[in-house]
């Protein structure tokens, strides 16, 4: 039976947009699937720095002297809570703009290792996945990608979709393959469109969640969400674009410097902190602050927003967002002057943190972690799959494009593509460069073969 041309179109659109994306989805769900495993990662990579010995142990302050020991005029960024008595502390320092590093100090207070957070596994992998280690540009290719990938998504669900048969409904080739049936190209049609349909849920969540992280998508998100009043006052918690990538590791890596830091600095005697940093590790401990656990002291620069102020600041770097918190502490009192949680956000705020902790696997721990490598694995098989499908039935040396149906009888479908356009920018950005260029095939041909004129 003939297509539609409405079929004909969203079959040639599907191709072409699968064509493009296939070779990003495939890096973006191997390195996906292993960012899910990025505490497992973390605590392989520390397993040396773990379970020392406890005796002669020695208090925060003399950890922090040992670490600024091995790197003289750095500046004190944060103190990381050992997760259990015998493991490292890790005192970030700043050694300039743009180089930090952790050091890992001994209970004793010996000196262990020092790693810059950006050669860690974890962040490596992130960065790949963000931003394809292109910087920025790798950012918009990321966001175009993920962008034509919802069109492919949305597009195959179509073709998916069962149409009337004679005989009733028949779910085998729709929701599972025609395992009976001879023929490879079934065999390999089957497995693309019915794996394709049961993913497409979870993939379209995933593409979803992770457009607060883009630099086009992000940047007017961001805009709207302070122009709607969905700020509540409060700094956005999550980066745009490049600087998104690797966010995890590196909460200093954006603002400022830190102000008056530096043990024995000369400050003022009103601002004179009084509390030493073992007295606020004390009080941070109390409050049982999920781990990654940190502490920073006055002035020092947050992950979002501003410089911390005058008082000390202990948090949390957990990945599951809603389980993120955030206590101030008096510099010389050492009462708690401000707290805030998940719960104090705006709702917007709240939604977009669910998806990024779903994104990352940790907001149902490790069920959350199954569920986002069998979407992986899932995505991959339905890449290649396709690949195969294309490879085999294209005509021998042909692209082996879907035939394009009379433009005017793809008016409706192309509104729907202009109005995903204004939703998806970079989609939309894809289009006009798509419509540039069939513009200047069509004068280059006009060109080099003008009309004939009747005699």
């Amino acid at each position: 039976m003939a297509k539609s041309p409405l079929s004909q179109s969203i079959w040639r659109w599907h191709f072409y947009a699968g064509l493009f994306v296939i070779p990003f989805i495939l890096i973006l769900s191997v390195t996906g699937a292993i960012y899910l495993f990025k505490p497992q990662i973390d605590r392989w990579e520390e397993s040396a720095w773990r379970g020392l010995p406890t005796q002669n142990s020695v208090s925060a302050d003399a950890q922090l002297n040992a670490a600024l020991a091995q790197h003289p005029g750095a500046t004190f960024v944060s103190y990381r809570l050992p997760q259990a008595p015998g493991d490292a502390a890790v005192v970030r320092l700043s050694l300039g703009k743009r180089d930090k590093r952790d050091v890992y100090i001994a209970p004793s207070g010996d000196y262990l290792a020092s790693v810059r957070p950006k050669d860690r596994i974890s962040s490596t992998v992130s960065h790949i996945h963000g931003s394809l280690l292109l910087g920025k540009w790798g950012s918009y290719l990321v966001e175009l990608a993920a962008s034509w990938a919802i069109i492919m998504i949305l597009t195959g669900l179509y073709l998916w979709w069962p149409r009337a048969r004679s005989g009733g409904p028949r779910l085998a080739g729709v929701l599972w393959p025609r395992w009976g049936q001879k023929g490879k190209r079934l065999f390999w049609r089957d497995l693309h469109s019915v794996t394709g349909f049961w993913v497409s849920g979870l993939a379209l969540v995933l593409l979803f969640s992770g457009l607060p992280w883009t630099e086009l998508w992000g940047d007017g998100f961001r805009t709207v969400r302070t122009e709607m009043g969905w700020t509540d006052a409060k700094p956005q918690q999550w980066k745009n674009g490049e600087a998104a990538a690797g966010q995890q590791d590196d909460h200093s890596a954006h603002l400022h410097e830190p102000a008056s830091t530096k043990p024995n600095e000369a400050v003022p005697a009103s601002n004179q902190p009084k509390l030493s940093l073992q007295q606020v590790a004390a009080i941070a401990v109390r409050q049982k602050l999920p781990f990654p656990a940190i502490i920073q002291p006055p002035g020092a620069p947050a992950k979002f927003g501003p410089p911390n102020g005058p008082d000390w600041l202990a948090t949390t770097e957990t990945q599951n967002r809603p389980e993120q918190r955030k206590i101030w502490i008096d510099a010389r009192t050492g009462d708690v002057t401000k707290r805030e949680g998940f719960d104090d956000q705006h709702a917007i705020d709240q939604v977009v943190g669910y998806g990024i902790a779903w994104h990352e696997g940790q907001l149902f721990g490790w069920v959350n972690q199954l569920v986002g490598v069998l979407t992986a694995l899932a995505l991959i098989l339905v890449a290649v799959s396709g690949t195969i499908m294309w490879w085999r039935r294209r005509p021998q040396g042909t692209l082996g494009a879907p035939p394009q149906p009379p433009a005017h009888k793809q008016r409706g479908f192309i509104a729907l593509m202009i109005v995903a356009g204004f939703m998806l920018p970079m989609l939309g950005l894809s289009l006009l460069a798509v419509l540039l260029l069939e513009l200047l095939r069509y004068l280059a041909k006009r060109v080099i073969s003008p009309p004939q004129r009747g005699g």
